[in-house]
């Protein structure tokens, strides 16, 4: 039975590798949702997993992806730290994954929200008081990151996102590959899994500045 399992998820694994790479023509119905599918807009942002960064709201997120999330304040005790909503679980047919969406509220709010809400145990993680929820549920996405269940290689990459405007190697262990008009970070780790991040492709010249100052340093 071990054995069973144990072959089952490499089946399943494989065949998601073989769906990033292949040009999804299993069926006739589309599917929606993948991590390349991103749609630059008239107005300048992007949509991505149904979410245009900077306008679609926590709540219409919800209705999109479903409310099995974790909603909470992530931050150090030193840190003012950021609003978001952890999917564990992100599916787009064999394409699975994890999923945050970090929401763009005011600092002044955010601090509020911290004061009235509650700390889990020792984590870094402050949940709201429910009172707050509307407060979040009203807060746009700003940024998207998505955490794919298995590692991507440069073929896939290349297959899927194509060339990156720009390559910036942080460290001797990992590179952000910037797709600018795209608004999107790839995130390549020798060591860890890889990860993409999302923004408004008006927020990228930031973004990126704040990397170079990041790898002109060395940390």
């Amino acid at each position: 039975m071990k054995t069973f399992l144990a072959l089952l998820i490499v089946v399943l694994l494989a065949a998601g590798l073989v769906f990033f790479k292949s040009n999804e023509k299993a069926s006739d119905a589309p599917v929606t949702g993948l991590p390349w599918q991103i749609d630059k807009l008239p107005d300048g942002a992007t949509r991505v997993f149904g979410i245009t960064l900077g306008q679609t709201t926590l709540g219409a997120a919800i209705d999109l992806l479903g409310d099995d999330m974790d909603l909470a304040i992530i931050a150090a005790p030193d840190e003012a730290g950021s609003l978001e909503a952890y999917y564990s679980h992100y599916s787009a047919g064999p394409i699975t994954g994890k999923l945050i969406l970090i929401l763009d509220v005011t600092p002044d709010v955010l601090l509020s929200l911290r004061d009235r809400a509650f700390q889990d145990g020792g984590t870094r993680r402050y949940h709201l008081h429910p009172d707050d929820l509307p407060v979040a549920y009203r807060a746009p996405v700003r940024v998207i990151t998505f955490m794919p269940s298995f590692n991507l290689d440069e073929e896939i990459v290349q297959a899927r996102f194509g060339t990156p405007t720009e390559v910036i190697q942080v460290h001797a262990e990992q590179k952000h590959l910037l797709y600018l008009d795209k608004g999107l970070d790839l995130v390549m780790n020798n060591d860890s899994k890889e990860l993409l991040q999302y923004l408004h492709p008006h927020a990228f010249s930031a973004h990126r500045a704040a990397l170079q100052r990041k790898s002109a340093s060395g940390e």
